[in-house]
């Protein structure tokens, strides 16, 4: 797993530079659409149930307004919407780069 060694806002966009030397951007609507949260992405039950999820997938004009590192795999990413619940993982942060 790579993780970050410098993180900035770059007018609209998120950039992350990785320990191996790798850069990705991303838009900050394309992150809040992202977000992995169960409010965002929603859960399932131990049956199969999906809960949660079917809020808005389109964030015309968010901001992000801050980040903290959680432990050493993730990112909890504040949104100028008030959401700051989803971890980005860093795993998840470089296969969201990969993604067109």
């Amino acid at each position: 797993m790579h993780a970050p060694t410098n993180i900035q806002l770059v007018g609209q966009e998120l950039a992350i530079v990785w320990d191996d030397g790798t850069e990705s951007y991303f838009s900050f609507e394309r992150l809040r659409a992202a977000s992995p949260s169960a409010e965002t992405a929603g859960e399932r039950d131990i049956f199969g149930r999906q809960y949660g999820g079917h809020g808005p997938k389109k964030f015309d004009g968010v901001q992000v307004t801050g980040w903290t590192l959680v432990g050493n795999y993730a990112l909890r990413l504040e949104f100028s919407d008030g959401h700051n619940t989803g971890l980005y993982a860093y795993d998840y942060l470089r296969k969201l780069a990969n993604e067109p």
